[in-house]
């Protein structure tokens, strides 16, 4: 089965390179490449794609928005935040909406395309620049990093695990537990830590250990 793919993305010249991108991994099927949210979001309720790239500045509504919208439809749908934007509250404001994945334009193809596959199987990519801000962001914010001692002996065993970069079937193999049990576990480490998706959760472990 191939992993479908929906990108949303204003700049003309940028969309088609990544629509090529796509077209030539041979596990990768484009489902369309959209101007706006509005365009887009239809398209993402009907063809439910595995993985959706979005871009966050967008005319009308904004990428931050889509993402809100089509959490709200679907909270499972992957979704990866491929921008120029580097600053923190872009970052954590597309974070907060839902976003699965936070890339910057510069990427190169090949991990645009491995972005794409570990997003589709439970993954979180984050550029190494996107990553170091998230790190930064949660050691400004001090004591409350420290949340993740709330959790339970499995359930820190399970965000360690995630924070070494193991998905969830992988977590679940390990751990001798089936893959919805691991995501289970994800949504309780969310709720104790008081964060929004399993990317958040995992920058704030890794801040922790620095």
């Amino acid at each position: 089965m191939k992993t479908s793919v929906i990108v949303v993305e204003d700049d003309g010249g940028l969309r088609e390179q990544l629509v090529q991108i796509l077209e030539s991994a041979s596990d990768i099927k484009c489902l369309g490449a959209f101007i706006s949210g509005e365009e887009a979001l239809p398209k993402i309720l009907e063809k439910r794609p595995d993985v959706v790239l979005m871009d966050i500045k967008l005319p009308g509504m904004s990428g931050i928005q889509c993402v809100a919208e089509i959490k709200k439809a679907m909270p499972e749908m992957q979704i990866i935040m491929v921008t120029i934007y580097e600053d923190s509250e872009r970052i954590f404001r597309a974070l907060k909406a839902g976003a699965n994945g936070y890339l910057v334009k510069s990427s190169p193809p090949e991990q645009l395309i491995a972005a794409i596959r570990d997003a589709s199987k439970g993954g979180a990519p984050m550029s190494s620049p996107i990553a170091r801000k998230v790190v930064q962001h949660f050691h400004l914010l001090g004591p409350s990093v420290h949340e993740a001692q709330n959790l339970s002996p499995r359930e820190r065993e399970v965000l360690d695990l995630l924070a070494m970069g193991f998905i969830y079937k992988e977590i679940g193999s390990k751990l001798a537990i089936g893959p919805e049990t691991v995501r289970t576990y994800v949504k309780n480490i969310c709720q104790k830590m008081h964060v929004h998706s399993r990317l958040e959760a995992v920058a704030k472990r890794r801040a922790d250990a620095y």
